[in-house]
């Protein structure tokens, strides 16, 4: 089916981002007027990077109401069937790794409704790890369908990454392709969808938050 561009209010470089690149630009503008510009240059790398770290782009929005879309950028480190651990049952789990040139903004896999909010303090291991989805800061969200299917969407912190932000709670609508949160600097989502739940993308994949999708639901 066609993919259509939703409206999308949110700026091209993500908010979360604007201190960081003030910094970063100012600090640059300032080396180079007080020495020099060659001794500005890797300062202006670094803005140049902190700039595409944040970037935060318009994505096209499958038609398919049964796809379950990728809520983040990056790459597929896990197709399995697991025990989600946040509802206590049989599962599918999809997982995507974030590395620090990938697009960071999350947004919804599903239409529905957040029925609970988990989060863990833990620790900072590598994301692409298996273990990480269990012992590394996470924070997780129960959304349920209009059909009422479960989803589960996890944000988990990575080697680099020191903040997961979540913008929705308990009882928020959330539409998909909504963004409701952002993790700083590398990190990993986790999707428990049901076990019936036909995986569509496959290990090793490239994906692309909203556009790409990880699987269809019965």
């Amino acid at each position: 089916m066609a993919a259509q561009y939703s409206h999308y209010p949110h700026p091209l470089i993500a908010r979360e981002g604007w201190p960081f690149l003030a910094v970063a630009f100012i600090f640059a503008l300032a080396i180079g007027f007080s020495l020099s510009w060659a001794w500005s240059l890797p300062f202006w790398l670094i803005t140049v990077f902190i700039l595409q770290f944040f970037r935060d782009p318009p994505r096209a929005i499958p038609e398919d109401p049964q796809a379950v879309l990728s809520p983040a950028d990056g790459r597929i480190v896990a197709v399995e069937k697991v025990r989600d651990p946040y509802l206590e049952r049989d599962a599918l789990k999809i997982s995507v790794f974030m590395n620090v040139f990938n697009v960071h903004s999350n947004r919804a896999p599903v239409d529905g409704t957040v029925r609970q909010r988990w989060y863990h303090a833990g620790s900072f291991l590598n994301a692409a790890l298996d273990k990480a989805s269990l012992e590394n800061e996470r924070n997780a969200l129960w959304l349920q369908t209009r059909g009422g299917q479960d989803v589960t969407c996890v944000q988990i912190a990575g080697l680099v990454a020191r903040r997961i932000l979540c913008y929705v709670d308990q009882g928020a609508g959330l539409a998909r392709g909504q963004r409701y949160g952002f993790i700083r600097f590398g990190s990993r989502v986790d999707v428990y969808l049901p076990p019936d739940a036909e995986p569509v993308a496959a290990l090793g994949d490239k994906v692309y938050a909203t556009e790409s999708i990880l699987a269809k639901l019965k």
